[in-house]
């Protein structure tokens, strides 16, 4: 049977103006100067602390912003975040033929709000978080992670993302990988990596597809 991971944000689901006003929340909560909107979307896919760190927060401050963080994004991410264009039926099409799953370095208890919140959570059998790993993406743990549970063969997997994290995580996983080009990532920078780019998550699904015939 085949498998699909799917990456979260930039590729199923656009919570920009969430994340960035998370941030801004956050920055001037303490005393911080914000960082532009290009800066932050710029390091989207990364973890929170990975991000906070690449814009100038000292190590001891990290925590305390990252919670300021969250209880602002938690307040106001159903509202503020949407499905991406033919997400919804790339996971129809893709449900059809393969077991899917979530690897994404969003918090899981956040992720199962929103996928919840937008209908689509049904569509998957495991959703990998921040907390469920200690190494995130772009370290293999969480695609290996994920595999393990759901018994998934390597040579039938496939992740499904749009920044490099997802595809350096795949490839040291040993699993097939897509990128899309409706996220956070650089176009160039992907096509390094992946033979396989597609616009958005459903034509990549089409070509996953069409591979087994």
């Amino acid at each position: 049977m085949t498998t699909i991971l799917f990456d979260l944000d930039g590729t199923l689901i656009d919570s920009t103006e969430a994340i960035l006003e998370s941030f801004e929340v956050s920055f001037i909560e303490f005393g911080f100067d914000v960082p532009s909107d290009e800066v932050i979307k710029s390091f989207i896919g990364h973890p929170l602390e990975l991000m906070y760190q690449k814009l100038g927060v000292k190590d001891e401050k990290i925590q305390p912003i990252i919670q300021a963080y969250k209880k602002h994004y938690r307040a106001i991410s159903r509202e503020k975040t949407t499905l991406l264009p033919y997400a919804k039926e790339a996971l129809k099409e893709a449900k059809e033929f393969a077991i899917l799953g979530i690897v994404t370095t969003k918090t899981k208890r956040y992720s199962l709000e929103l996928l919840e919140h937008m209908d689509i959570l049904k569509y998957f059998s495991i959703v990998i978080g921040r907390e469920d790993v200690q190494n995130p993406k772009p370290h293999p743990e969480p695609i290996l992670k994920a595999l393990k549970s759901l018994n998934a063969k390597k040579d039938s997997s496939w992740m499904i993302g749009d920044t490099m994290m997802d595809i350096l995580s795949a490839k040291d996983a040993g699993i097939n990988t897509c990128g899309v080009m409706c996220g956070y990532g650089a176009t160039k920078e992907l096509e390094n990596e992946t033979n396989n780019l597609y616009i958005n998550s459903f034509e990549a699904v089409k070509f996953i597809k069409n591979s087994l015939k």
